[in-house]
Parts: structure tokens; C-alpha cells; sequence
């Protein structure tokens, strides 16, 4: 077996090289995966473009993905070579006192594969078993690969504490924005409002059944919103795009007693928010960060056929074209929605 294999780096602002890395030796609770597709997603062109608060360059970059497994440690049990998978690409302690309660998404040592430099953007993966998880048999691996966002997207829904009937604003359609849509229909929510400046998105938003799409360029989509409402408001608000405009954005349009659920990366962390409009309204302001226990609850939305996510590619590349998909996902396209890169084109 090749003892090395490519991997994409991000080694300065805007330019990725694909590099050999070793391949290191399996572990007893390990399995290797032969990467089949790798998706990108907000986090990723952060890094790509510099941006990233939490990483320093050069990194690997990827970690949303899907393959087959090929090999097993000695007392991997859960899977076995040839099965279909997808990966949390999580690594935490175990140990802290979030790790012990079951919120190892909060653990005090939490860091992810890519950070540990092994980025998904390769031929071969290794993980530890308790992280893979068999993919559906619906599901391609192009569309498994985008379990991880779906997940992301579970978790926010979970935070808001969702009922039936109530209504919903979104603010931004790119990628999970989307799946965040796809997630509160599939729970039966009476109104899905979404927001975006890129009508393609929008028309997309109304494919995956958005009862209301607002282009916050060229209207004030609060009082759109408002307006759709009665003039009280939605219960819930996700702030899916990291900057201060759709945070104010997702707050304003609240009815009193809503929540809003931030799960956009801020590339500025200093933004202002008049703090009053909490006490007035009495609404709440909700961070979501990554997932726990919420890849088995995607992977059943999927089994259900109530999330449909080849759907959300809209451009596939091969590992060597990764630069250019890069290129793609941060040129101002409004086509762009999911880009995914596969080991063979």
C-alpha cells in the first residue's frame, strides 16, 4: 500500500496546492476511507481566503465527507470494509467536564480533523470508528458528503425548540440557509420566510418549498416580513451569513418572546447591537456550534426521503481542479450552492 497520499493545503490567501502527506498506520478502533467526494462549505473559503479566526496558514482544508471504507483496525466492530460512510470530523477530549455530560460539541478541548492536519481533500482518510457513520442506501456519495452541513443544520433547528404552526425567517440561502429551510419544513413550521441578495438562491429557496423569498437588495425584507406576518413578526430567526446587517436583520424581525439561532461564521467578531431591543421584546439570542448526536438524526431525515440534498450541488470538480472550485466558490456566481470535489470525474 502507497504509504503517502495527496492532500489540499491552503497555503496562502486564494491559493491552494495539493501536497503529499504520510499516511499514518492504522489503529486498532481506526478505519481507512477511500474518499469517494468532499464537499466545500463556508468555513472552508474562510480559510481559503485568509479569514478563518480559529486557523492560521498553511492548512488542510475539507471536511465535509463521503467513501468507502477499505480497511479496519483489529477491533473496529461498527463498520467493515466496502461500506458506504460519512465522517464527524471531530476530535475532542472525552475527558472535560462537557465531554462527561454528553455536549462533547462544547468540549473544552474540541479541535477538527483538518486542524490536526488531515483535510478531507485527499484520496485517503483515517478515523477513529466512533466518528464514521453508514450513509444511506438512497444516497449518492457526492450527496453523502453533505451530511456534515446537514447536521449543522439539525443542531440550529434543535436550539430554536421548534413547534409545529410556528414561523420562520432565514436570513441567507446559500448552503445552509437551505438545509436549514429543508429541515424546519420537514417538522411542519406554518411559514418558512427566506432572505438572500442573489435571486438564483432565492429561486432555489422556493424549490425546496420557502413560503416567502425576500432579495435584501433591493427591499427592507424586515418589514416584508413583518407584513407577511401581520405585523408581529416570526417566532424564530436564523442568521445563516456572519455579518452584522442579517444579525440586526434576524432580530428586528422577530415577533416578542422569539429566538434567534446564529449559526453564520463572523469574519469581524466586533459588531454592535442595540441591547435594549432584547429587554423590549424579550426575545433571545442563540449561538449553534457544529453538532452533537445530530449526524444519526440527518442521516434519518435522509432515510425518510424528507431532505433532498443532491439537489444542493450545483458545480463538481476533481481533487486537481481544486483551485479552480475554490475560485468558483468565491467569485460573486449566484449560481454557486454546493460545490463538491470527487477523487474520480
Amino acid at each position: 500500500m502507497n504509504n503517502t497520499r495527496p492532500m489540499a493545503f491552503v497555503t496562502h490567501p486564494g491559493q491552494v496546492d495539493i501536497w503529499e502527506r504520510p499516511l499514518p498506520p492504522l489503529g486498532e478502533l481506526e478505519v481507512l476511507i477511500k474518499v469517494k467526494a468532499t464537499a466545500l462549505c463556508g468555513s472552508d473559503l474562510h480559510i481559503f481566503k485568509g479569514k478563518h479566526p480559529a486557523v492560521s496558514l498553511p492548512i488542510p482544508v475539507g471536511h465535509e465527507i463521503a467513501g468507502e471504507v477499505a480497511e479496519v483496525g483489529s477491533r473496529v466492530t461498527k463498520v467493515k470494509p466496502g461500506d458506504r460512510v460519512t465522517v464527524e470530523p471531530v476530535i475532542v477530549c472525552g475527558n472535560c467536564h462537557y465531554c462527561r455530560r454528553g455536549d462533547y460539541h462544547l468540549c473544552a478541548n474540541i479541535s477538527f480533523q483538518y486542524r490536526q492536519g488531515q483535510g478531507g481533500l485527499t484520496t485517503d482518510f483515517v478515523a477513529s470508528e466512533q466518528w464514521v457513520h453508514l450513509l444511506p442506501e438512497n444516497i449518492s456519495y457526492p450527496a453523502g458528503a453533505l451530511i456534515e452541513p446537514l447536521a449543522v443544520a439539525v443542531h440550529a433547528m434543535r436550539l430554536a425548540n421548534l413547534h409545529i404552526d410556528e414561523n420562520v425567517a432565514i436570513f441567507g440561502a446559500g448552503a445552509i440557509g437551505l438545509l436549514i429551510l429543508q429541515v424546519v419544513k420537514a417538522i411542519g413550521t406554518a411559514e418558512v420566510f427566506i432572505t438572500d441578495i442573489r435571486d438564483a438562491r432565492l429561486d432555489a429557496a422556493i424549490g425546496f418549498g420557502a413560503s416567502g423569498v425576500f432579495n435584501s437588495s433591493k427591499s427592507d425584507v424586515v418589514q416584508e416580513i413583518l407584513e407577511k406576518t401581520g405585523g408581529i413578526g416570526v417566532q424564530h430567526a436564523f442568521e445563516a451569513v456572519g455579518l452584522e446587517t442579517t444579525l440586526m436583520q434576524s432580530l428586528r424581525c422577530l415577533r416578542k418572546g422569539g429566538r434567534a439561532v446564529v449559526v453564520g461564521l463572523f469574519e469581524t467578531e466586533n459588531i454592535r447591537i442595540p441591547v435594549n431591543i432584547f429587554v423590549q421584546k424579550e426575545i433571545s439570542l442563540t449561538g449553534s456550534q457544529g453538532y452533537h448526536w445530530d449526524f444519526q438524526r440527518a442521516i434519518e431525515l435522509i432515510r425518510q426521503g424528507k431532505v433532498d440534498l443532491e439537489k444542493m450541488i450545483t458545480h463538481r470538480f476533481c481533487l486537481e481542479q481544486t483551485q479552480e472550485a475554490f475560485n468558483i466558490l468565491q467569485e460573486p456566481d449566484e449560481n454557486v450552492i454546493k460545490v463538491v470535489i470527487s477523487n474520480k470525474c
